[in-house]
């Protein structure tokens, strides 16, 4: 059985109709910029959890975590309606493998999210090792909708501390924009559309982090793979690293 520790609400954050994030004091073990851990409420006699990126970068508090309102979920309809000073439960070791630890050499890293796949990626770039371990980090958010362009303030506060190094680009797939590129990453690869706005090429120089929604991850794959980069693994090395988010 999963062990609790107990946390207390900052702030529920709401985005838009269906995206939050729920800021929480409490204490956790120290864990990697890029892990998920557990969050836990009895909801109808019966213990629902569910696994949840930490958006904060280690050390940095309260705890961050962005998540969407699923239509009929149980958990999620319920964390939706917390408000400052109610309780959660919390699982106090953090765990995953998307961390900068567990890639290999690489000049260019290449951050590929939709919609809240951006969390773990927020709580990587806002890490001093990023910016020693590579020399240019591209972070990509693809969402349906402008108003789903999150965390902008943090985006702007990399953008400004390293300024070579970093580039963010907005995908926005369901309504025009002027700054942001249409459609689908994977699409946005094969016509070269987003690389061109990076100001690189996703190559064997590069490692590539995915994260969101399953069918952009696999798409995505398949066009890189193509370009001959693979799966990365610690047994095997390669240039891709995945995290599924259901």
């Amino acid at each position: 059985m999963t062990k609790w520790n107990e946390g207390i609400v900052v702030e529920n954050k709401q985005w838009t109709t269906t995206l939050h994030s729920l800021r929480v004091d409490a204490e956790i073990e120290a864990f990697e910029a890029g892990q998920f851990t557990r969050l836990a409420l009895d909801i109808d006699g019966e213990e629902i959890s569910r696994p949840f990126s930490l958006v904060n970068a280690p050390g940095e508090r309260p705890l961050d975590f962005y998540f969407i309102e699923v239509p009929g979920g149980v958990l999620s309809a319920k964390l939706a309606n917390l408000k400052a000073g109610d309780t959660i439960k919390i699982a106090p070791k953090a765990s995953g493998l998307l961390t900068l630890k567990q890639l290999p050499p690489a000049k260019k890293l290449f951050l590929l999210a939709t919609g809240t796949g951006i969390g773990p990626f927020l709580s990587i770039i806002k890490t001093s090792e990023i910016w020693q371990q590579f020399e240019r980090v591209t972070l990509v958010h693809a969402v349906r909708y402008m108003e789903e362009l999150t965390y902008q303030q943090t985006v702007r506060n990399i953008a400004e501390n390293y300024t070579h190094q970093f580039s963010y680009i907005p995908m926005v797939s369901r309504e025009p924009c002027d700054y942001a590129i249409p459609g689908r990453i994977p699409e946005a690869i094969m016509n070269n559309k987003l690389e061109l706005r990076a100001g690189g090429r996703m190559d064997t120089d590069s490692h590539v982090m995915l994260c969101g929604n399953p069918d952009m991850v696999q798409d995505t794959m398949n066009v890189l793979t193509k370009r001959g980069l693979k799966k990365h693994s610690r047994r095997d090395p390669g240039h891709i690293s995945i995290e599924k988010y259901w």
